[in-house]
């Protein structure tokens, strides 16, 4: 068969534009040319790395950190951006972990968590005392935690005083009927001296006074201390026992100087008792000590407990919570504590720009309100419904450092960075990344209940620790080894036997990294390689801080491009973040993470 040139002509043009329309389909609606805003300097396209914004290359080629293919660097400033703003293509979001979320607003909620002690309720702790003077022939109670009862008898005494005022009362009872007046002064007497008129009945029908007394219980309780031995003499009014009745007692927990606005009278509390698993404790807070610690920084809430079976002991440790709310706190905009970058006197978030050149991120000062856990609520700065970065903040803002736009370090902005070994960090480690890698930080979420004792002594570890890290701020190796080996004798001087049990199991862990990394930094030379030995010190002191429940002045602060961008904490008595592991090469690189309670 034969087919025209027309013919021919109208079947390869109606299979042209099918194909058109099929890749219309599958490839997008529109065929014009994507607009390509790579920055370009002298004529050459500059290469860059997603992950690692600092590397600048005139060619294509592989990234000489991780290996990854360079990529064109967009150019910020494109037509119609905002120069204060940093671009992100989706691809480099989605390879540094940037995820972003809409800011909301709800009520200032948290859970406050206490930690107290049972104590005895002052109210119901009693003096007995002795009503008539004498010398003690007998005790009926010998020893402090014996219970006596009411009215039960503690103790005899041999008075001479009593003696004589029975011997007075006899007397008058003879002329009672002629000097009435007499009788009832004598009778009055011995009832001051606490004779109930049974016993003064009793002497009177016997006609003998008594050269021994019975001293009767006004209270029942526990004896908390004991005054007096057998044979002391004791006058009248004096002391003998001190006796604690336990039918109720109080729960006082310790209340820090920041929770203080969190917690008011009448909360109620829930709390648990460590030496009684499984039972819960409910009550209400009646009462807030107004005044605060001048040394541990904390005040008492107290919580009223009936104790009518006597389980709870004095001196018992209790761990207690409260869900609280701050009030006139409605609709408060609150964020994640991983979107805030906190420098201790700015923090800042990036706040997503929505255009139509890409995504934007721009950084915007904002004023902090109180910690909800996990949270922060936002005073000033931000509105509901803006979008925000939650995660990856660092990576943003290490983009927008390194492309000279206003970051956390320069809020003004300033000159691009390049590439750069930061005093010979890189190869030091490449040396040291075996040694580092034998310190397994033992990061146990498991708390423990400790002796105060080793409380105080792990305090004396964080003292010892402060000057090792400021000697590498000033990235002074010498001091460092001297101090390190004073830290060593503080470690040392921990007395493992105050834990037992699994938290003595948790602490030999514990022990193991902190002794291993003082000592590495204790032998070592090169000052690169002694603050990578800091890494781990740092994080296992946190680490045992958090715990043994140790409490510390101090601030856990962050550097993200220690260590070739991989990150790392450090310990600090201050908020101002000075960097260890880079010293002057870049002094004021890091945020406050937390602050240590």
């Amino acid at each position: 068969m034969k087919i025209s040139i027309g013919t021919l002509i109208i079947v390869i043009a109606v299979t042209l534009a099918g194909g058109l329309l099929i890749g219309w389909a599958f490839f997008g609606e529109s065929s014009e040319p994507e607009h390509s805003h790579t920055e370009v300097i002298n004529g050459e396209t500059v290469w860059t790395c997603s992950m690692h914004p600092q590397i600048r290359q005139g060619e294509p080629g592989s990234c000489p950190i991780c290996g990854m293919d360079l990529i064109p660097l967009e150019d910020d400033n494109g037509e119609g951006s905002d120069p204060m703003t940093i671009t992100m293509s989706p691809t480099a979001m989605q390879l540094a972990n940037v995820v972003t979320a809409a800011v909301g607003s709800e009520s200032a909620r948290k859970t406050i968590r206490l930690n107290g002690k049972v104590q005895e309720d002052e109210r119901l702790i009693f003096n007995q005392t002795t009503h008539f003077p004498g010398r003690i022939e007998k005790l009926s109670v010998n020893f402090t935690g014996e219970y006596v009862s009411k009215g039960s008898v503690i103790a005899s005494l041999y008075s001479p005083q009593l003696v004589t005022a029975q011997e007075e009362l006899l007397e008058t009872y003879k002329i009672r009927e002629s000097q009435p007046n007499l009788y009832r002064a004598a009778r009055e007497k011995l009832k001051n001296w606490k004779l109930s008129e049974k016993q003064i009945d009793r002497i009177i029908s016997t006609g003998k006074a008594k050269d021994q007394f019975t001293v009767l219980a006004d209270q029942s309780g526990y004896v908390t201390s004991k005054k007096v031995n057998l044979g002391d003499y004791v006058n009248r009014g004096q002391i003998l026992y001190e006796i604690a009745n336990l039918s109720r007692v109080w729960a006082q927990f310790d209340v820090y100087e920041n929770d203080l606005s969190w917690i008011n009278k009448g909360d109620s509390i829930q709390f648990t008792i460590s030496s009684l698993p499984g039972q819960i404790f409910k009550g209400k807070i009646d009462y807030i000590d107004p005044v605060i610690d001048s040394k541990t920084r904390v005040t008492k809430a107290r919580v009223v407990v009936n104790n009518a079976d006597r389980n709870l002991k004095p001196e018992m440790f209790a761990s207690g919570e409260v869900k609280a709310e701050l009030a006139n706190t409605k609709n408060q905009i609150t964020v994640p504590k991983s979107a805030v970058m906190w420098t201790g006197k700015r923090s800042v978030v990036y706040v997503k720009q929505p255009t139509d050149q890409g995504l934007h991120f721009k950084m915007r000062e904002v004023t902090l309100g109180p910690t909800l856990g996990n949270a922060y609520i936002i005073e000033k700065g931000l509105e509901a419904g803006e979008e925000i970065a939650v995660n990856g903040t660092f990576s943003i803002d290490a983009a927008a450092q390194l492309a000279g736009k206003p970051s956390m370090m320069s809020p003004d902005g300033g000159a691009v960075m390049t590439g750069h070994n930061h005093g010979g960090m890189n190869k030091a480690t490449s040396q040291s990344n075996h040694q580092m890698s034998e310190l397994k930080v033992n990061e146990s979420e498991q708390t423990f209940t400790s002796d105060p004792a080793f409380k105080e002594q792990i305090q004396a570890v964080f003292s010892a620790y402060l000057p090792v890290k400021d000697a590498l701020i000033r990235s002074d190796v010498n001091t460092a080894k001297k101090e390190a080996e004073r830290l060593q004798l503080a470690i040392n001087e921990v007395d493992m036997k105050l834990v037992k049990n699994e938290a003595h199991m948790e602490w030999m862990k514990d022990l193991d990294v902190l002794q291993k990394a003082a000592d590495g930094i204790r032998n070592e030379t090169e000052l690169e390689k002694a603050r990578m030995m800091l890494s781990p010190l740092s994080d296992q002191l946190f680490h045992t801080l958090k715990k043994y429940d140790v409490r510390v002045e101090g601030y856990r602060q962050y550097c993200p491009m220690a260590f070739d961008n991989k990150g790392a904490f450090w310990l600090s008595d201050s908020d101002e973040v000075l960097n260890p592991y880079f010293g002057d090469a870049m002094l004021t690189c890091g945020n406050v993470e937390e602050e240590l309670k």
